[in-house]
């Protein structure tokens, strides 16, 4: 057997439940009697491509377009959102969310990936778009947290300023495609086992142990029958 457990994780940072299902799948590492010899890697997904942010846009306004439905429930959905975020530990301030498309923050994931920060970066960037208000589109910004996990600055600034790591984004969702990947977080343990959505911690610590156990790699991803964990799809969150 194999000592390294690798989890691939499909996500995008303007997705909330990715956020919740990073935190749920860290505490069923906490459980987890072999975490040491885990690996985690971090691939990217964007829930809307095409989006172009304007000063106009708001949260309340999107959802309930999105949805075709009422401001009021689009509110009730992030309160309960928000509270399930709570429950998992974090802090999340819809008002002061700036929607933003997300591909240059995952451009910079790539870079953080290559040095072994990807895991710091996209905790960063989750709490600077659903916690802290800040734009994850933006260059500054960008740059601002790059240097907060270690990254070079003039590496940084290569990436923002060209389409350095852009082919690699668009392998990660064109290989979540393939995989049947229709909405995030989306996890895959040793490249046999998915779990679709941020599962509760005691669903992940079973496939860990699961997955531990078997002690095999597959060439085929089964998808093992879980109920559907809440997720973000292209369509929306549910």
């Amino acid at each position: 057997m194999e000592n390294k457990l690798k989890i691939q994780i499909w996500s995008d940072i303007m997705c909330p439940y990715c956020y919740i299902g990073k935190r749920r799948i860290e505490g069923a590492l906490e459980q987890f009697a072999h975490k040491e010899n885990v690996e985690i890697e971090w691939k990217s997904f964007q829930l809307d491509a095409n989006f172009v942010a304007s000063a106009d846009d708001n949260l309340t306004d999107h959802l309930a377009e999105k949805y075709r439905k009422d401001k009021v429930w689009a509110k009730e959905m992030m309160d309960n959102m928000t509270q399930n975020a709570k429950n998992s530990g974090l802090d999340f301030h819809f008002e002061k969310a700036i929607m933003a498309n997300s591909f240059n923050a995952h451009r910079l994931l790539h870079l953080a990936k290559k040095h072994k920060l990807s895991h710091e970066l996209e905790e960063l960037l989750f709490k600077a778009y659903l916690t802290d208000g800040k734009n994850i589109n933006n260059n500054k910004t960008l740059s601002e947290l790059g240097l907060e996990v270690g990254l070079d600055a003039e590496a940084i600034n290569e990436v923002l300023n060209s389409d350095a790591y852009a082919n690699d984004v668009k392998q990660d969702i064109e290989m979540a495609g393939n995989i049947g990947v229709q909405g995030v977080p989306f996890f895959v343990f040793d490249n046999k086992y998915a779990v679709s959505g941020a599962q509760h911690e005691e669903t992940f610590v079973k496939t860990l142990e699961k997955v531990w156990k078997e002690g095999q790699f597959g060439s085929k991803i089964t998808h093992l029958d879980t109920k559907d964990g809440d997720s973000c799809g292209v369509d929306g969150c549910d």
